[in-house]
């Protein structure tokens, strides 16, 4: 195996587009070497992105986050605006793995790493996050939720690398939120995850909302249905019905020793309400 560590993105994406087999991008390595141990993957190229400054820079941009892709779950949390302002997402970034994995895990590789029960990604859409996809012919912004288009599949070609997530700038009284359910208490595969973000006017009305699914389908998913029972309420027992028999039929789980359909899709209600309850109350706190 070749490993390459590159000092440049444009280094980087070289020698991905001119790779002979496999190549993989190395970034904090918490599944990448676990996979590469159990030789479930045997790369012929190791790129390691550590050491390139945008990728580990968290910046400021008229009032939207740019977060470098290998910056880490800790790094996150250790930012105090980015934490105030988006909570949710500082949150679902430090449920991936203990405190040891949390100084190394990014969210570059938690999407890139191709999970449906990936803890970020939901988040990161709810958010509506853009992933900064360079390659050989440039920079592209994609929707986080068109990154990932089944388990282990990306929609990237080959020679791309996600660079960085760009979060928007936040309305006022907007708030988000991420919950999963796991099996155990800690460090354990999300058996159903949801990210909500929504934004409330003068009268406590949700004008708008974003809502996502993960680990209950074969990638996570952006629920239309569901925002929508949430937009125009003041988000009471009705609307909160609404959302989660939305959040249940958007649902296309399997069967595992997690969990079964049936569960999954039961439980997926049950969070997709409990987040939308903190979101909301976030929101009013805005």
């Amino acid at each position: 195996m070749r490993y390459e560590a590159p000092h440049t993105l444009d280094q980087a994406v070289a020698l991905l587009a001119g790779a002979q087999g496999e190549a993989r991008v190395l970034a904090g390595g918490t599944d990448l070497l676990v996979q590469m141990k159990t030789e479930i993957i045997a790369p012929d190229l190791l790129v390691d992105i550590k050491h390139i400054a945008e990728l580990r820079e968290i910046k400021e941009e008229s009032g939207a986050f740019r977060i470098g892709a290998a910056v880490t779950g800790a790094e996150l949390k250790e930012n105090a605006k980015l934490k105030s302002m988006w909570p949710g997402l500082v949150e679902a970034a430090n449920l991936i793995g203990s405190t040891q994995i949390q100084g190394r895990a990014s969210m570059g590789g938690n999407l890139c790493n191709g999970s449906p029960a990936a803890d970020s990604v939901p988040a990161l859409i709810a958010a509506g996050a853009k992933a900064s996809v360079v390659g050989p012919g440039g920079r592209r912004e994609v929707p986080v939720e068109d990154v990932m288009i089944g388990p282990r599949r990306l929609s990237l070609a080959k020679g791309e690398i996600v660079a960085s997530f760009l979060l928007p700038a936040k309305p006022a009284r907007t708030g988000d939120a991420y919950l999963r359910f796991i099996p155990r208490t800690e460090m354990d595969i999300a058996v159903v995850g949801c990210g909500i973000c929504l934004t409330l006017d003068g009268s406590g009305t949700c004008t708008s909302a974003r809502v996502a699914l993960g680990a209950v389908a074969p990638r996570p998913l952006l629920v239309a249905p569901a925002a929508a029972a949430l937009v125009g309420s003041k988000i009471d027992e009705a609307a909160l019905a609404k959302l989660e028999k939305a959040a249940r039929a958007a649902c296309q789980p399997i069967d595992d020793k997690r969990g079964t359909r049936e569960y999954r899709i039961e439980v997926a209600g049950v969070i997709a309400r409990r987040a939308a309850l903190i979101a909301l109350e976030r929101a009013r706190q805005a």
